[in-house]
């Protein structure tokens, strides 16, 4: 007994020696992008601090990655195993580095969500960096035209009990604006659609009021989006003690998911998307981003990111909970809806985790000069 507990206890220290020869290795690498071509310039506590956090958060993901891998069956599993050996280091390092400079930090909710796939050029993992909606709105502040970033985003959904009416800029009116009723805020109908308005406090003549119909939100919604988040219906899975494997039952089952929280942030995210970019403020990291947005907008590479993102990537952090009983063959079921979704999961149009910040909640007939009083 004393042995296999010693024996144990020796696993364990050699785990921990790997797992910090990995961070070290990580560390040192992310450092020498730092000050790489800028000479000998030590990292500031904060720079550290952000370097440590996407470790960790890269190091989470890693292991619920490879967890889905493992738990595929033989056929289907890849067999490049999701660990940090796996990982492509260099390109790691170099985007760690351009998302840090602008500030976003893993750590904070909604700001950045690290996802890895594999790269059959390369036989190693590459990570997809996936904003969220915090992190899009930090990027548009830092790199926004001064005089095109609003003083206010005002982003509603807008239901069928709502009294909304868009006011345009003419003869009687010298700017965009709107009046937005909420006659009963326990009981708004069904969505029909939203808005974001654009404030300039010193210029209101700049005021823009750009609205969305629901159709307009649901076509930014990803061919590939889970049920889990969107809602909808979705196959229903079920242990087969011939075949010892999860089986389709041929039955549907209806999930209400987050459909308010996904359609306001959608809105949200097309909200700081439209403010124009400076072009003298754009620098090495503004680059290194577009070329990372480019390369995940291919449709290969989007899918394996939702497979091991649990097809979708939003805000929350609950235990992760998985009912599926024994191994599994072919596409995996999704995880069953609980009050909260599973944790680690990530929309890859949305750019979030749940949980988030509560929607904020409109106020009574909110127009615009409220903030300008």
């Amino acid at each position: 007994m004393k042995m296999a507990e010693q024996a144990k206890q020796a696993e364990t220290k050699e785990i921990a020696k790997k797992e910090q020869s990995m961070s070290e290795r990580f560390m040192n690498k992310v450092m020498l992008e730092f000050t790489s071509g800028v000479g000998e310039i030590a990292l500031t506590n904060f720079q550290k601090r952000l370097a440590q956090n996407y470790f960790i958060s890269l190091d989470a993901s890693l292991k619920v990655a490879e967890e889905k891998r493992k738990k595929k069956d033989e056929k289907y599993r890849d067999a490049l195993p999701v660990v940090w050996a796996n990982v492509n280091m260099e390109a790691l390092a170099r985007n760690v580095v351009a998302y840090a400079r602008i500030g976003l930090d893993p750590a904070q909710k909604n700001h950045i969500n690290m996802v890895p796939y594999k790269n059959s050029a390369t036989n190693k993992y590459d990570i997809g960096f996936v904003e969220g909606y915090r992190g899009l709105e930090l990027k548009a502040v830092k790199y926004g035209l001064d005089e095109a970033k609003p003083d206010h985003v005002i982003v509603e959904l807008v239901y069928s009990k709502d009294k909304f009416k868009p006011i345009k800029k003419d003869h009687r009116h010298e700017y965009e604006t709107f009046e937005f009723d909420v006659e009963n805020p326990f009981d708004r109908g069904e969505i029909v659609g939203g808005f974001y308005y654009h404030l300039f406090k010193g210029s209101p003549e700049k005021n823009k009021l750009v609205t969305f119909t629901k159709k307009d939100i649901e076509k930014r919604k990803p061919p590939y989006a889970s049920t889990e988040f969107w809602g909808g219906e979705k196959d229903v899975w079920k242990w087969d003690e011939k075949k010892q494997k999860n089986v389709k039952t041929g039955e549907k089952e209806k999930v209400e998911g987050w459909y308010e929280k996904m359609c306001w942030k959608t809105i949200y995210r097309a909200a700081y998307s439209d403010i124009t970019i400076d072009s003298q403020k754009i620098d090495d990291d503004y680059l290194r981003l577009k070329q990372m947005e480019e390369s995940l907008a291919d449709a290969k590479v989007a899918a394996e990111i939702a497979e091991y993102a649990n097809s979708e990537v939003i805000d929350i952090e609950p235990e992760y909970v998985d009912d599926e009983p024994g191994p599994q063959e072919g596409p995996a079921p999704e995880t069953p809806a609980t009050e909260d979704p599973p944790a680690g999961q990530v929309d890859t149009t949305t750019g979030e985790l749940f949980p988030d910040p509560p929607q904020p909640q409109p106020e009574q007939k909110r127009g615009p000069n409220w903030a300008r009083k």
